[in-house]
């Protein structure tokens, strides 16, 4: 593998990841004219759920389903100049221009920000402070309409180098608590782009779900002394039910209590607490396992399934020995021509309603799986 870094016009970097190492050299200056990035992200403080929620007002003027011919993710080429100025590419990683959360020479310094840390309240009800992270775009191919399931393995593989490089350099800034590695596809979960991409989050704090997650880790290895995440794979694994593909080193299963009519969770077989720690083999493994995993979710309704693709890692910091990677894929779609839609329970109580069984969900996959 070939990894390039070089900087756009407003100064932000741009990493190219070639499978060859004699790859032509992606050092191309981007001759657009921009301005500096500047945002106005700041995250404030829920005391009553006990979480950070990101105010982004910049990302309003974002791009916003633009006709393939003035696609931002796809290569420079004559006239049409894009976020990434060579003129082909394998893998490509860049820092977003509308990002949720930015480095700290892009956001509002603490003391410009009200209620900041040195405005809070006494208890610190209405806490603020800049929205300091990372956000990043991640281009799976230059080819505008090959999904990353229809990529061969080889490319799968060289994506998932970039996922492991990205949460090593993220992972090191001194401010960053939490990487997060996901890909949003289809209009109907509101991606705003159509070429086969995916981004990366590096999070100030750790997200209120991982929290969940490590909190219940951690009740069950009081309990047990053994790890919730692993526990769950082997009892999947001994039902079967629910299993809709497995490999040497990986397992893919709808989860007993799936709150989505389509969801799968990828896990490694061996407890590991984030990407870099994937060996070779597993990784290598992971990228055909991946593969089969979306072409059954296409096949499902025989057309592109809306999906969230999301990594679940271990924090930079803490509670990495109860974490478990794995990857949750899951869709809106509860039939060809249905939605489903958060309503009442589900976005004012948290409390999911899954109209499809899991056992259900898993025997069509599988069958999926057997007309690809």
């Amino acid at each position: 593998m070939r990894r390039t870094s070089t900087r756009l016009a407003d100064g932000r970097e741009i990493i190219y990841f070639d499978a060859s190492d004699t790859a032509p050299d992606r050092r191309v200056a981007d001759p657009r004219d921009l301005g500096p990035v500047s945002t106005a992200s700041e995250i404030r403080y829920d005391a009553a759920l006990d979480e950070w929620v990101a105010i982004a007002s910049h990302r309003q003027g974002r791009t916003h389903l633009p006709p393939t011919d003035e696609c931002p993710l796809c290569p420079s080429r004559g006239d049409h100049r894009t976020e990434v100025p060579a003129e082909n590419y394998d893998v490509v990683v860049f820092e977003n221009r509308f990002p949720s959360f930015a480095a700290a020479r892009d956001v509002l310094p603490e003391d410009s920000v009200p209620g900041g840390e040195h405005g809070a309240s006494p208890a610190d009800l209405f806490a603020r402070r800049p929205g300091i992270g990372r956000c990043e775009v991640v281009c799976f191919t230059s080819d505008h309409d090959s999904p990353i399931s229809r990529l061969p393995p080889e490319r799968v593989r060289l994506v998932v180098e970039a996922w492991v490089d990205r949460t090593c350099e993220l992972s090191r800034l001194p401010h960053v608590e939490q990487v997060f590695c996901f890909e949003n596809r289809g209009e109907e979960i509101g991606v705003t782009l159509g070429h086969p991409h995916g981004q990366i989050y590096a999070y100030p704090f750790v997200t209120p779900r991982t929290r969940r997650m490590l909190d219940a880790a951690r009740r069950h290895r009081e309990r047990t002394w053994r790890n919730l995440f692993a526990d769950l794979l082997a009892a999947e694994l001994a039902d079967g039910s629910r299993i809709v593909n497995s490999s040497e080193h990986w397992v893919a299963f709808v989860p007993a209590a799936a709150r989505w009519p389509v969801e799968v969770h990828i896990y490694p077989r061996r407890q590991v607490p984030d990407l870099p720690a994937l060996d070779e083999a597993e990784r290598d493994d992971f990228a055909r396992i991946y593969r089969a995993v979306l072409r059954a979710m296409d096949n499902l309704y025989d057309l592109p399934l809306p999906y969230i693709s999301a990594w679940h890692q271990a924090p930079v910091r803490i509670d990495r020995d109860l974490a478990y990677l794995h990857l949750e894929v899951f869709s809106v779609k509860r039939a060809a021509n249905k939605l489903k839609f958060l309503a009442g329970s589900e976005s004012g109580m948290g409390v999911f309603i899954n109209d499809v069984t899991p056992e259900q969900a898993a025997a069509s996959l599988r069958a999926a799986a057997e007309s690809t």
